[in-house]
């Protein structure tokens, strides 16, 4: 897959975590609510970050009783750290987690059992039509 481009892996590292935050979890909101992903009850009230290295872009959010925020204050517990496309192949379920993690592409830091939790959820969930489609496409 391509590099992202140059402006946006010098602009990346510049960006203060709130601003992409936001978007980030309203998405992961969206796709609660479409009940294109449903977490499991073990991520009630966990804090989390993504990394995407190659960008330089921190996310952080949380997911509550009223569903995913984001986390503007405190520390996240778990931390999961990954190029572009490697999020974006675990995103579309075209790579798994434990293959990206031991090609050391996927870096976890922090509550190691909550990172398996969050590891069996995304293995376990269903990918919607739509993004099977955008697959397809590439």
């Amino acid at each position: 897959m391509m590099k992202p481009p140059a402006l946006l892996r010098r602009i990346g590292p510049h960006i203060p975590t709130p601003l992409p935050s936001l978007p980030f979890a309203l998405g992961l909101e969206l796709a609660r609510h479409r009940k294109w992903l449903q977490p499991p009850d073990e991520l009630l009230d966990r804090r989390f970050a993504l990394h995407v290295t190659d960008l330089g872009l921190r996310v952080r959010f949380t997911y509550t009783a009223q569903g995913f925020r984001p986390l503007l204050g405190g520390k996240e517990e778990l931390e999961l750290s990954a190029g572009t496309a490697d999020f974006l192949a675990l995103l579309r379920g075209t790579a798994d987690a434990d293959t990206l993690f031991f090609q050391r592409k996927l870096g976890i830091r922090g509550d190691t059992e909550l990172g398996l939790i969050v590891k069996n959820w995304l293995d376990a969930s269903e990918r919607p039509a739509w993004l099977q489609r955008l697959v397809a496409q590439d």
